[in-house]
């Protein structure tokens, strides 16, 4: 007699269940990690801006503005977004946190830092 090989029934369920899990879980990050990877786009390129560079910071936030509407932007405020010079450089940065429910009463809470910076 030959000896079974496979996956049985209860081992089949549970790689269905853990693969259903980790689409679900990839499905609600999605969202908020494309709007940091948005956020860090928009940085990098206003901080190349030369007119961004040599303006104060009331022409910084205009231009964050605009970029923020451009890109749909709405996980960070005006009032979240730090500007510093570093030489000539110009290094905008912000911090925020986002709230990504699960199931139930299960959420999970990411903490974004976005810079301009070459990291």
């Amino acid at each position: 007699m030959a000896k079974q090989r496979g996956v049985g029934m209860a081992g089949f369920i549970f790689i269905c269940f853990v693969l259903v899990f980790v689409a679900i879980l990839g499905f609600k990050l999605f969202t908020p990690y494309m709007q940091y990877f948005t956020v860090k786009k928009t940085f990098q390129s206003l901080a190349a801006n030369p007119e961004v560079r040599a303006g104060t910071r009331k022409d910084m936030m205009t231009w964050w503005a605009r970029a923020a509407v451009i890109d749909n932007i709405t996980v960070v405020d005006g009032e979240d977004i730090e500007f510093s010079k570093d030489g000539n450089d110009v290094v905008i940065s912000a911090a925020y946190s986002v709230k990504v429910p699960l199931f139930y009463n299960v959420s999970l809470l990411i903490d974004f830092t976005p810079t301009s910076a070459g990291r």
